[in-house]
């Protein structure tokens, strides 16, 4: 099971309320969210084995330079030659180092990588996993993973961590009637408002999807656009034409990464924490006592499986 965490810590943050304060007043709503979600998810699925995948860069300096307005809305301080500081709410800010302390306590994996996003980071290990693999996220952009041969399924958290969907090939025919081999190309071609991707202008969902299934992947589409004997429309020819210097790049930005160095991290789930005592103390200090032992009682019943 990999987490796309920041995608679930921001949805507890704003879904558990904010009056979840540790005894000197910090909020917590967003690590006690996150616990609860991760007690759910163990609860049905058993995983053995499980990482906390982490944005150790959230903007990579490599995807901006491909592509300038690549998550622009979200930067809240410019940091030049560094990574950009992402407008998180303050409350918010605070509760991330609680959750690596207690994740930490708990001996529960958090996987980050230089210059990387989560995404790549959960591309990379669904790649080399070697065993079925539970994707959790809320970021359709990940449906590129699925792959029913290897067993790689999203379990998508759009309305909800108890209402996810499971995500499968089957799924993502249906919903957009492209394969999930041509999920990245689909989001090229349709852009993204919430990360800063424009699309094709004047291309959407449908017709991306049209293109895809008359030419079979964003190569055979931009063939087809400098063809002049193919039977592409001028209408999308033009388009297409006109976003060249946009299709010369996105790829690359969409695509998730799959091979990066991860080094060898543990990642098999535990059924104790590896750190009793530092996690009773981070329970006392943060008034986290009862996810914690949630978790605790959960993480032991599932070794007993």
């Amino acid at each position: 099971m990999l987490l796309d965490t920041a995608s679930l810590y921001f949805r507890a943050f704003y879904g558990v309320p904010d009056t979840m304060r540790a005894p000197d007043g910090t909020p917590v709503n967003a690590v006690r969210g996150l616990l609860d979600f991760i007690s759910r998810l163990v609860e049905e699925y058993e995983p053995t084995h499980l990482a906390c995948c982490w944005d150790n860069d959230w903007r990579p300096q490599w995807r901006v330079d491909l592509i300038p307005t690549y998550k622009a809305h979200r930067v809240e301080e410019e940091v030049p030659g560094g990574s950009d500081v992402e407008e998180v709410p303050d409350p918010l800010q605070v509760q991330i180092p609680i959750i690596v302390d207690v994740l930490a306590a708990f001996g529960i994996a958090v996987v980050g990588a230089d210059e990387y996003e989560a995404d790549d980071v959960i591309g990379t290990l669904a790649t080399g996993a070697g065993m079925p693999v539970e994707i959790v996220t809320g970021d359709r952009d990940l449906f590129q993973l699925v792959d029913d041969t290897a067993g790689v399924r999203v379990l998508y958290t759009a309305r909800g961590v108890g209402k996810h969907e499971r995500v499968t090939e089957d799924v993502i025919l249906e919903k957009y009637a492209v394969r999930a081999d041509q999920y990245a190309d689909f989001a090229t071609l349709r852009g993204d408002n919430s990360d800063g991707l424009p699309g094709v202008a004047g291309v959407g969902e449908k017709t991306a999807a049209t293109l895809l299934n008359r030419f079979g992947d964003l190569d055979g589409i931009r063939a087809a656009a400098l063809d002049p004997e193919s039977d592409l429309g001028p209408g999308p020819r033009r388009k297409l034409l006109d976003a060249a210097p946009y299709l010369d790049v996105a790829p690359e930005v969409v695509a998730v990464a799959r091979t990066i160095d991860l080094g060898s991290p543990e990642l098999a789930l535990p059924s104790v924490p590896a750190d009793i005592d530092g996690l009773k103390v981070l329970a006392e200090r943060w008034g986290l006592d009862t996810p914690i032992a949630r978790l605790v009682n959960v993480l032991t019943d599932n070794n007993r499986q």
